[in-house]
């Protein structure tokens, strides 16, 4: 669990990036959960944005995939959102 001030550090890193995934009509498939887990292995912060053609609201999108990555939310305004994982990518690298 991170803190609100975390959140809000993590909410000013997130004003630069742009969208690394984008979620179509199909909604929430194996495909997307799968790209967001490997954005957030290499970044620990994913931006998603959710096109018009999607029935479903970002914020209900952001947390079922929080819910099925088990990442944090960060922030959620208009169809983009914001997401976080804590990688242990580092711990990794240092093994090998």
């Amino acid at each position: 669990m991170i803190t609100s001030k975390e959140r809000s550090i993590l909410k000013s890193k997130c004003n630069t990036l742009k969208p690394s995934v984008n979620i179509g009509k199909s909604g929430l498939s194996l495909n997307i959960i799968t790209e967001i887990e490997t954005v957030l292995f290499h970044n620990e912060i994913a931006k998603i944005n959710v096109l018009k053609s999607c029935d479903e609201k970002a914020t209900d999108l952001m947390n079922a995939v929080c819910e099925k990555i088990g990442s944090e939310p960060i922030a959620s305004i208009g169809n983009k959102f914001t997401v976080y994982k804590r990688s242990d990518k580092k711990e990794i690298e240092h093994l090998l």
